[in-house]
């Protein structure tokens, strides 16, 4: 069920930056120098490369999918953090003579890119640096090899850090990094330290979520331990120049990632904000406290006992960083303006949370995404989904599964429908899997020459897509072609929307030849994936099949039936996600006999007061609602629409709606009031289903989500 991947890393930020102040602070060296050693030399050097880790594991994703259009917004936010944080410390820095130093403008430029202009600020060029080095490497190369190569950087990094002994013995590398270190102080920067960190992070958002069980606790102990002993050899032989960089520091955050985000806990963004305002702060907050404690003759408590001086950094750095997390972010209303759709966040989780109870164990949901999520929007609905615990996704086209992965939309997502030789670098670039419908077909894609993930569609009986059941020949043949990596088996039910006797035994039959279908291939040592045989009706109709690891749901994802008679055996609560309004332009009076709307379709037989509402067929809404085959709602009273509907309006009859006026707010599919219009009802009216007249909902209504709390 449902997993959070965030809650877990939300509540390590404050741990980590309280490292951080450790590290600036020693607050155990009143105590005891080696232990305090083993705490801020060793340990609290986890906090920085998890701060870039989880950056990572929001940006690489975005850089994968979007690539310079993902990195520009975050090289503005990071450079507008660094900037303030720059002015915030250009007082210190003027008073300790930095801007008298002989040199400046090379100097500034030294630390503006590398060392950070101020002793904490080094972060902000290492991460912005290593974002760009990162989003170079995964849009030229293989995420592997990119792994390798930011391998290879770090252990650069290595050797003029906590190895520089080694480094220092030989002639030519010592050469090498004294002429680095005329460019930069450390190689704790970044060049070298971020990029690995941040690919590390990313990689990790990619992968399947999994519980935080004891093997990730156990590995976590087990590379501290590793990171302990090697501090202390380290230190024992005197190899550091700066002990920034450890080698089992990689193995440890790895750990600790994959731990932290399978903790099933929610997220808590203001952590977030306090953590990074704790970050930028506390160093000022060490000027004040040590400041104060000389003013008032407390240097010995708040100074030289370096712990109770820990403890008052602290609590001063997390009192002016509690702004940044109590006061909420304030979210911009979204404009509604002519004609708009409303999302209910809330509904679709709930959805999501009831389909994915009625499946067995190992048996997961698929959330099918094409024509637009259903006319709902396949980005915003994809992103409620990937927060409510859904992994794999289902889209008609390459462009469809494409436009979710520039969005950032991560897990297995499945081309359902034929792709041919010129979506093959879709497929590819966006990591897809696309469906594969014969020999013929598979052959076409495999001379491409690339490798590709695909699930093969067997035709059981809807004789559509896919390679007939009983024949064994041309199911073996599709596992012939060298580029293909078959990952599924899957089929669709053709007459599963009732359970009449007569579907009941087609649907029955057509289960029974896909399951001899995968026992011929399984029996001939083939491999055959992930299996799915259900949508939405196969599941309601005759719940979960065991063996199946997909269920493929469409329309009751969305919390509704494709018409109002259907009534399926397994009703479970769901709830419509979509509301689709309008606004009322304009009032017209019109008397006796006067007609409205083309062709004079509508003729007034009575004093009568027309509403017109800014929406039309081009929006998506049928032309065969017009004439009073549609209603709308208005004030919580249904009006029907007079006359013929137009491209970009329509006019409703508000003669017994009196208070109608203009710029009030027009319902045509969802609740105003006591009364509700359904998607199904206004299908029916229409002569067609409701995944039709969702679906042909167009792109100039924008879809607004709500209910996200």
């Amino acid at each position: 069920m449902k997993q959070c991947r965030l809650g877990g890393l939300d509540r390590f930020r404050p741990v980590a930056a309280l490292l951080v102040v450790a590290i600036h602070t020693g607050p155990l060296l009143s105590w005891s120098r080696d232990v305090n050693y083993l705490l801020c030399d060793i340990l609290a050097r986890l906090a920085v490369p998890f701060f870039f880790a989880v950056s990572g594991y929001f940006l690489v994703p975005e850089l994968r999918a979007r690539g310079v259009s993902a990195l520009l917004p975050f090289l503005k936010k990071g450079l507008l953090l660094y900037g303030l944080s720059a002015l915030l410390y250009a007082p210190i820095n003027l008073y300790s003579g930095y801007f008298s130093q002989p040199g400046l403008p090379l100097e500034l430029l030294r630390d503006a890119c590398f060392n950070g202009l101020f002793y904490h600020l080094w972060y902000f060029p290492a991460v912005l640096l290593g974002g760009c080095i990162v989003c170079l490497l995964v849009r030229r190369l293989r995420l592997a090899t990119a792994a390798a190569v930011c391998a290879v950087l770090y252990v650069l990094g290595l050797l003029g850090d906590s190895y520089y002994a080694f480094t220092n013995a030989i002639p030519p590398l010592k050469a090498f990094y004294e002429a680095l270190f005329q460019c930069f102080d450390y190689t704790r920067n970044g060049l070298f330290f971020a990029p690995l960190f941040l690919l590390l992070g990313g990689w990790l958002a990619g992968r399947g979520n999994r519980r935080a069980d004891g093997r990730y606790a156990a590995g976590l102990l087990l590379s501290l331990g590793l990171l302990l002993a090697e501090g202390l050899l380290v230190k024992q032989f005197h190899l550091a120049r700066f002990d920034a960089l450890y080698l089992s520091l990689p193995l440890c955050i790895f750990f600790l990632l994959c731990w932290l985000r399978g903790l099933d806990l929610p997220a808590r963004p203001q952590l977030r904000r306090w953590s990074a305002a704790v970050y930028l702060l506390h160093p000022l907050c060490i000027l004040l406290v040590r400041g104060v404690a000389k003013a008032l003759g407390l240097s010995a408590l708040l100074i030289e006992n370096r712990l109770l001086h820990y403890l008052a950094v602290v609590f001063l750095s997390g009192l002016l960083a509690a702004p940044f997390a109590l006061v909420p972010r304030k979210r911009p209303e979204p404009e509604r303006g002519r004609a708009w759709i409303e999302l209910d966040a809330a509904a679709l989780r709930h959805n999501v949370n009831v389909l994915s109870g009625l499946l067995p164990e190992g048996c997961a949901l698929t959330a099918v995404l094409k024509a637009n999520a259903y006319g709902h929007g396949d980005l915003e609905c994809a992103r409620i989904c990937q927060k409510a615990g859904i992994r794999s996704f289902a889209v008609a086209t390459a462009a469809e599964g494409a436009r979710l992965r520039r969005a950032g939309v991560r897990g297995d997502i499945l081309v359902l429908g034929w792709s041919g030789a010129g979506a093959v670098p879709l497929l590819r670039r966006y990591r897809l899997t696309q469906t594969v419908v014969s020999p013929e077909h598979a052959r076409l894609l495999d001379r491409c020459g690339k490798r590709l993930r695909v699930h093969i569609k067997i035709d059981t009986g809807m004789h559509r897509l896919g390679t007939g059941w009983d024949d064994a020949a041309s199911l073996r043949e599709l596992y012939a072609c060298s580029h293909l990596q078959v990952k599924g088996l899957f089929t669709h039910l053709a007459a599963s929307e009732t359970c009449s006797p007569s579907d009941q035994a087609c649907t029955q039959a057509q289960i029974r030849r896909f399951w001899h279908a995968v026992e011929t291939l399984s029996g001939a040592g083939l491999p055959i994936g992930a299996l799915h045989i259900q949508s939405s009706y196969g599941l309601l109709n005759y719940g979960p099949l065991e063996g199946c690891g997909w269920v493929r749901t469409g329309i009751a994802l969305y919390g509704l039936l494709s018409a109002p008679q259907d009534h399926p055996r397994i009703c479970p609560d769901l709830r419509p996600v979509l509301a689709l309004r309008a606004r009322v332009a304009q009032i017209h009076t019109l008397e006796p006999g006067e007609h409205a709307g083309y062709d004079g379709a509508f003729t007034a037989s009575r004093p009568t007061r027309l509403a017109l509402i800014t929406i039309g067929y081009a929006d998506g809404w049928p032309r065969a609602l017009s004439c009073g085959r549609g209603r709308v709602l208005l004030h919580g009273q249904p009006a029907p629409i007079a006359g013929l509907i137009c491209m970009d309006q329509l006019l409703a009859d508000v003669t017994e709606i009196p208070d109608v006026r203009p710029g009030d707010t027009a319902t045509l599919i969802g609740r105003d009031g006591d009364a509700v219009l359904t998607a199904e009802a206004a299908a029916e009216a229409a002569g067609t289903i409701t995944n039709e007249l969702l679906s042909r909902l167009g792109p100039r209504l924008p879809r607004i989500v709500g209910s996200e709390a």
